[in-house]
């Protein structure tokens, strides 16, 4: 789905993938930058998701683990990111990325929880930071190698040359993979003790590396252990028996309403990025479960088949009618269907059910602003406003809320926006386009025409790195 879509939707992030999983991102051991669109749109580029629902659940799982861990709850990000590999990891400065494909692969709340406190224990040790230090000094053999080894390839001994040269690689290469097994192994020791403070299982987490000790095990028979950036299957299940032991809350059951939550975020995405084909095999029509129903009302709005979409969102929703999450969906049926004067008063029940989500008051302004009816736009304009104040830096908003203003007829202001739209998506160059046309339209001294001229500085300088 595109970036407006306002139940899932992509969102640009300054993240960056690391090469192995349930890790810690290593700054040399880094690829492409996150895409801003569906990964089908941009050749294999991973996207964030945003999604009200999943995101409150997903900070229901952190903020313990991160109080626990003597961090700043506020301050640690989760993401998800729509890609169907198993995969998660942390970066700085607290940020912890959850790839959709974890999410489906995890049997119940507490592997999920588990997986989060591995990631929780990394940013508490203190890992990345110390990541870039190992990865600096693993990285003196092999600079070192290539001095030597181009010298004497200059010499005329070009097999000695190379063969130097792949020494020093190796070298540098074992030295980071043994910094890394440490800082695994230890971030599993936090884990357990986070699990331990927060009165939670540890038999999530040592189910989860049972399973992929076993897929390890399947894979291959012979598997280095000093060669594997973490501890090998078994030897990480073994250090993690003993504490999970010797764990009070070991036998403490997952609450129903988790068990349930997590259940339902599942179907969701599965819905949302899945085969179509394989989700209504995977929730048959003949299962009419509340999970079954909503990844069946997921997988017909991307066929689409918005009847069939709009007839099952509306059974949950008769179930249940204080569920602000299927209020949004069936408001996003409506636009699908060029009826955006349907979907407002679905958008503002969600609204109405939980106010302080700003994605929801997004969509309710997308909805509003649809119909481009200038006297929409005042109402549109508020529930964006009150969007910006949790997530200022969001550039879809920016962007709506600047379609509000050029409905309005204030083009000093949509400009403005549009120019705070382009610098928080980083395109720096036109930020400063159209923060430069807001500030000739601007009263001089306003504080807005003072928020022009910091972007013109702050994006030109930003421009200018880009630029090298």
């Amino acid at each position: 789905m595109t970036l407006c879509n306002p139940v899932w939707r992509s969102a640009r992030t300054h993240g960056r993938k690391l090469v192995f999983a349930l890790g810690f991102a290593a700054p040399l051991l880094l690829l492409a930058p996150w895409g801003t669109a569906p990964a089908q749109a941009q050749n294999n580029s991973i996207f964030a998701l945003r999604d009200t629902e999943t995101e409150e659940l997903l900070k229901s799982f952190e903020v313990p683990l991160a109080r626990a861990a003597n961090l700043d709850a506020n301050a640690v990000h989760v993401y998800v990111m729509g890609d169907t590999t198993v995969n998660a990891f942390a970066t700085q400065p607290q940020d912890i990325f959850i790839f959709a494909g974890i999410l489906l692969w995890v049997k119940n709340p507490s592997e999920l929880i588990g997986v989060m406190a591995h990631e929780t224990g990394h940013l508490s040790g203190g890992h990345l930071s110390r990541g870039s230090d190992a990865m600096s000094k693993a990285m003196i053999p092999m600079l070192l190698s290539l001095v030597v080894g181009a010298a004497v390839m200059i010499a005329g001994g070009g097999e000695a040359g190379l063969a130097i040269m792949g020494i020093g690689q190796s070298i540098a290469e074992g030295k980071f993979m043994q910094f890394s097994r440490i800082q695994e192994s230890s971030a599993d020791q936090i884990a357990a003790k986070l699990l331990l403070a927060t009165h939670q299982s540890p038999m999530g987490l040592l189910h989860t590396f049972q399973r992929f000790a076993q897929e390890e095990a399947m894979a291959s028979s012979k598997i280095d252990p000093f060669a594997a950036s973490h501890p090998v299957g078994q030897d990480r299940v073994g250090a993690l028996q003993s504490l999970v032991d010797s764990s009070p809350y070991r036998d403490v059951p997952d609450p129903p309403q988790s068990v349930r939550a997590l259940s339902m975020v599942q179907a969701k995405l599965a819905g949302f990025i899945l085969p179509v084909d394989q989700v209504l095999r995977r929730y048959p029509v003949s299962d009419t479960s509340a999970p079954a129903r909503y990844a069946r009302t997921m997988a017909y709005m991307r066929k689409p088949d918005l009847q069939k979409a709009l007839s099952e969102i509306n059974s949950l929703i008769k179930d249940e009618p204080d569920n602000p999450y299927f209020y949004e969906v069936l408001g996003q049926i409506h636009v699908m269907m060029a009826r955006p004067a349907l979907g407002v008063p679905a958008y503002q029940n969600a609204v109405r059910l939980k106010p302080d989500a700003p994605q929801l008051r997004a969509a309710l302004a997308t909805a509003l602003l649809a119909s481009d009816d200038p006297a929409q736009a005042p109402a549109a304009l508020s529930n964006l406003k009150a969007a910006l104040l949790k997530e200022s830096e969001d550039p879809f908003t920016w962007y709506e809320v600047a379609h509000a203003y050029s409905l309005m007829k204030n083009q000093p202001m949509a400009d403005l926006a549009t120019a705070e739209s382009n610098y928080n998506g980083g395109n720096y160059r036109q930020a400063v386009v159209f923060a430069g046309r807001a500030r000739r339209g601007l009263n001089q001294g306003t504080p807005d025409w003072q928020r022009a001229n910091d972007i013109i500085g702050a994006a030109t300088a930003q421009a200018a790195q880009q630029g090298h």
